[in-house]
C-alpha cells in the first residue's frame, strides 16, 4: 500500500491558509489580487479557532502515483499577544491513520502504519514562515508577494484565484494558488514545492469560532495525543 507520509512544514503551510477563510466583505468583479489578500488578512486576525474536512492530492515526478488523503482538522490561535500558543491537530483517516498534533509546547507526528510517533519541539518551528502564521505571528501581505494567478481560465463567477510567492526564499514554498468564493471561503489551495510537486487541498464544512479556548477539557482532549502500546517514540 502507497502510505502518504505527511511534510509536516506543508502541513503547517495548509494550516495557516486555511484559517485565512472567512470575510465580511462581497468579492468586488474587479477586485485586486492585493485587495483579497487584505480581506482575507482582516479576517484572519479576528478567528480564534477553525476546523474543516479536507481531501489532499499530492504529486510530482518525486512522489511516484498520485497520493490522496483525507480527514479532519483543528486550529486554535494563540492569545495574549502570542504569550499563549496556538495548537493544532490533524486527524488523517486515509489511506491510513495519521495525527500531526502540537499544543504550541511541542509537535507530534504519529503514523499508523509505522507504529511510530516522532516528537520535536513545536518552538524549534518558530523562525519558520508558516508557522509563523498559524501561531497568529505572521502577516500575509508583509510576508508573501501577491499576484495574479498562473492562469486566469481557473477563475469561475463563483471564486477569486490569487498567487503567493514568500517574498524571503522558503525551503519548502515556491508558490501557492488560492480559490477564494464569493464569500470569502477558501475551497482550495494549490501549493507547488521547489522540486515541482504540486498538492491540492479541498476543503468543506468550515467552521470558524466553534472552539472555546477557555474549555481546558476540550484543549487537552484535543491537542494532545497518547499513541497505542508499542509505539516506537522517537524524539529530535
Amino acid at each position: 500500500m502507497n502510505t502518504l507520509r505527511v511534510n509536516p512544514l506543508s502541513i503547517i503551510t495548509f494550516f495557516f491558509l486555511f484559517s485565512l477563510v472567512f470575510s465580511g466583505y462581497a468579492v468586488a468583479i474587479e477586485e485586486s489580487p492585493e485587495a483579497t489578500a487584505t480581506r482575507l488578512q482582516d479576517r484572519y486576525d479576528t478567528i480564534h479557532s477553525l476546523t474543516f474536512d479536507f481531501v489532499q492530492t499530492t504529486r510530482g515526478q518525486l512522489t511516484g502515483r498520485p497520493k490522496k488523503g483525507r480527514g479532519q482538522a483543528f486550529f486554535v490561535k494563540g492569545g495574549n499577544d502570542l504569550d499563549i500558543p496556538g495548537k493544532m491537530r490533524w486527524n488523517y483517516s486515509d489511506p491510513d491513520k495519521q495525527v500531526l498534533v502540537s499544543d504550541g509546547i511541542s509537535f507530534s507526528m504519529y503514523f499508523d502504519s509505522l507504529s511510530q510517533m516522532i516528537i520535536t519541539p513545536a518552538k524549534a518551528l518558530q523562525h519558520d514562515l508558516t508557522y509563523s502564521f498559524f501561531t497568529g505571528a505572521g502577516n500575509l501581505l508583509q510576508d508573501f508577494n501577491i499576484l495574479p494567478p498562473d492562469h486566469q481560465s481557473d477563475k469561475t463567477e463563483q471564486t477569486k484565484v490569487i498567487k503567493i510567492i514568500p517574498k524571503a526564499k522558503h525551503s519548502q514554498v515556491a508558490s501557492i494558488h488560492l480559490w477564494v468564493t464569493e464569500e470569502s471561503l477558501i475551497r482550495r489551495i494549490e501549493m507547488l514545492d521547489h522540486f515541482d510537486t504540486l498538492t491540492v487541498l479541498n476543503f468543506s464544512d468550515l467552521k470558524v469560532n466553534t472552539l472555546d479556548p477557555n474549555d481546558d477539557a476540550l484543549m487537552q482532549k484535543l491537542f494532545n495525543f497518547t499513541p497505542p502500546d508499542g509505539t516506537e517514540i522517537i524524539k529530535q
